[in-house]
């Protein structure tokens, strides 16, 4: 694996692990960010989604950098503490993977069917741009 060189208190390459857990969180805080207090939000989206040191963090808000620690720490505590309650965004992400699942199903499928059946091709494509785009055609709306 490789390692993380540090650059003051940053990690300049963040090594695959480090990298992973980050996007969990990132994840998490898009799920539960709205339960954290506006400070916990404020610090984590300057963490998570700014990508901001603790240094640059704590200057900017006037505090420590102890404090941004402490603050980001039970911050991932509770964004972890949600989903083991909740499980919303497992949840989430199992039901996104079930439609991709579907979707390339579906996709798959059209294609096979206009193989076999070249003079509905027309219709096929139509259909197929609907399934790439989410369209959902309901009675009132056929032709």
């Amino acid at each position: 694996m490789q390692m993380a060189t540090v650059k003051g208190d940053r990690l300049a390459d963040i090594p695959r692990k480090g990298a992973e857990e980050r996007l969990r969180y990132l994840g998490l805080f898009d799920t539960y960010g709205p339960l954290l207090t506006p400070l916990q939000q404020e610090m984590c989206e300057r963490s998570f989604l700014c990508d901001l040191s603790l240094s640059e963090i704590a200057e900017e808000k006037g505090v420590s950098k102890q404090a941004v620690s402490d603050t980001l720490k039970k911050s991932r505590e509770l964004l972890d503490l949600y989903e083991e309650k909740l499980h919303i965004k497992r949840d989430n992400d199992e039901y996104s993977l079930a439609v991709s699942d579907m979707m390339t199903r579906v996709t798959r499928a059209l294609g096979e069917f206009t193989r076999l059946h070249p003079e509905f091709s027309e219709e096929m494509a139509a259909i197929a741009d609907m399934v790439a785009v989410g369209e959902v055609i309901g009675p009132d709306e056929e032709d």
